[in-house]
């Protein structure tokens, strides 16, 4: 089995791109490419340079391509609704530009359901106000989107609207295919209770782009057990390199096999980013945990 692999941002720790202490982007890009990986992620808007020449000619020199870029929002808050559309036709514009046709909508990790991650029983859900609200957003970015011949695929996210079992099925209920695809994430979905081998099984009409990510067992079973929320783990390093935590990847291989599965896997490793001393050797220990289960060859 050979899929096309790539890495996210993340991995160094950048989950905004203000944040003083993220690493110089050419670094992550050389380091992604040093690690043998063929693509990555733009990651949160603003971290790489929102000049598409100047994308394409540093990843055409590094031989990587931007297999996606993700949009992070708080999708039920008609608060923000303006300005998420006006992001959304920025950021369709610049990956219309560098090539990328893939855009991972994701509700944004929120106070409410920050301290209930990982926990469906205690978890506050939307009313049906505000559900409808995130779907009419979704369904207005995936419509923009489309002008720029790009394909929205939405992703799961711990401790925000779209976390848990009952949510995925009502968001894929809600929209068509037509309107957008599904991204999963490995660890994620084992944090929300979910088996990631056999979701990926009953989603596999859905699935279009996937995230691996894996989880330290001992420190997500006391994130859980002291109700520290999903923040507060990133940062005390409950995201660890695939195989080293408590995902079975070879069954994870054994249904890609079997749902023939040939889109993105894209490598993530949520951490702080004052802890990115690791990350290059970090992401060298999950490429080659995907060559010994036979995910990529």
């Amino acid at each position: 089995m050979s899929n096309l692999i790539a890495c996210a941002p993340c991995c160094w720790g950048v989950d905004s791109s203000d944040n003083p202490h993220n690493p110089n982007w050419m670094s992550v890009v050389s380091e992604a490419w040093l690690a043998g990986y063929v693509g990555i992620e733009l990651g949160p808007n603003g971290f790489l340079p929102q000049d598409a020449d100047t994308v394409n000619t540093a990843l055409y020199f590094k031989g990587l391509e931007v297999c996606a870029a993700t949009l992070i929002e708080p999708l039920s808050d008609p608060v923000y609704y303006e300005s998420i559309l006006n992001k959304s036709k920025q950021l369709c514009a610049m990956l219309e530009k560098i090539g990328c046709t893939q855009l991972v909508v994701i509700d944004v990790v929120n106070d409410v359901r920050n301290q209930s991650a990982g926990v469906s029983a205690s978890a506050p859900r939307l009313d049906d106000a505000h559900w409808a609200q995130m779907i009419s957003t979704i369904r207005d970015i995936a419509s923009i989107a489309k002008n720029y011949g790009i394909r929205v695929v939405v992703k799961p996210q711990t401790a925000s609207y779209i976390e848990f079992r009952d949510e995925i099925e009502r968001v894929l209920a809600d929209l068509t295919p037509a309107d957008a695809g599904l991204c999963l994430d490995t660890g994620q979905l084992y944090y929300a209770g979910m088996d990631p081998a056999d979701t990926l099984l009953d989603f596999a009409d859905r699935l279009e782009y996937l995230n691996f990510s894996d989880l330290n067992e001992g420190r997500f079973n006391q994130a859980l057990a002291d109700q520290i929320g999903f923040r507060q783990a990133r940062i005390n390093g409950v995201m660890c390199p695939l195989g080293e935590g408590v995902i079975d990847y070879r069954a994870i291989a054994d249904v890609l096999a079997k749902i023939n599965y040939r889109g993105w896997i894209t490598i993530e490793q949520d951490r702080d980013p004052g802890q990115s001393a690791t990350a290059f050797m970090d992401i060298k220990k999950s490429r080659q945990l995907l060559m010994d289960t036979g995910i990529f060859v």
